[in-house]
């Protein structure tokens, strides 16, 4: 059962061109001529036997799958592979399909945001075949139309974002690009499996615009931080001062604290500490 599911998962059903049922009915004959084509050439592989073995014996690796086409049709099964498979010369044609990841930038994409600014945005997509047939049958070459699919969608995505948007919300505008990638790719038989915005260039004049209001907002909050601790260190000089003032020896050892503090950072100076008595008899006298 589990390799069942891994086999239908590899190959589900085809859609688009190869999903009509009469065209399928008409893929399963090849009619006279192709009979007798290919009568001829097993006559001829049989004739040249075991040479013919280097053009019939195709070897797929793990990660490809090759669909065959038989005088134009594809063969029943859908994609051949991994491993050894037979083809007829001259009659069958193969596409080899790698399922592996692929992974490509989409070039930096000159955008005109919602709020008339340009900038220039590129990304990085990662997608994957998960059909072969429908890849090989349902477009021309599928990795150069998801190549420009992406660079338009990233245009269009970017179109409908502010520059603050586009600058701040990468995440959201990478997941909105894989949604509508995906949907758009889903009939090519290809996966989008993730979009990531990479990098964004601003203009030079305001790129300096920016670092200019930056550093504006940064001395404003600077100020104001300074005005707020202006503001709780005169509380503090307030409440020390009204406890100083109901304590008269409070200051008498402020006073004392003062003047250690001075005769211990200059040294060469002589104190000569004068008593507060005499401080506060000036202080208390009324003036003449």
């Amino acid at each position: 059962m589990h390799s069942a599911a891994m086999q239908d998962r590899d190959n589900p059903p085809a859609t688009g061109p190869l999903s009509d049922p009469g065209q399928q009915r008409d893929s399963k004959g090849m009619g006279f001529c192709g009979a007798v084509l290919l009568f001829l050439s097993y006559t001829l592989i049989f004739a040249t036997f075991p040479f013919s073995l280097c053009l019939c014996i195709k070897v797929v690796a793990e990660y490809e799958r090759t669909v065959i086409f038989r005088l134009g049709r594809i063969l029943e099964g859908g994609a051949k592979g991994p491993g050894l498979f037979f083809i007829v010369p001259c009659m069958d044609m193969i596409r080899k399909v790698d399922l592996r990841t692929v992974t490509f930038d989409v070039p930096p994409q000159e955008v005109l945001t919602k709020d008339s600014v340009t900038v220039a945005v590129d990304a990085v997509v990662y997608y994957r075949i998960y059909n072969p047939v429908i890849a090989v049958t349902n477009v021309e070459d599928a990795d150069r139309s998801t190549r420009l699919l992406a660079a338009t969608t990233l245009r269009n995505v970017l179109g409908t974002k502010n520059l603050s948007e586009i600058l701040s919300e990468r995440e959201s505008i990478s997941n909105m690009m894989q949604n509508m990638l995906d949907d758009a790719t889903d009939p090519w038989g290809v996966k989008v499996e993730r979009v990531e915005v990479k990098d964004v260039r601003l203009p030079v004049q305001l790129q300096r615009a920016m670092a200019a209001e930056a550093e504006a907002a940064r001395e404003a909050r600077a100020k104001v931080i300074a005005a707020e601790g202006e503001q709780k260190a005169s509380r503090a000089l307030k409440e020390a001062a009204d406890v100083i003032n109901e304590s008269p020896f409070a200051l008498q050892l402020r006073y004392l604290q003062t003047l250690n503090t001075i005769s211990a950072e200059k040294n060469s100076t002589i104190i000569f500490p004068l008593p507060l008595e005499i401080l506060a008899h000036f202080m208390h006298k009324p003036p003449l």
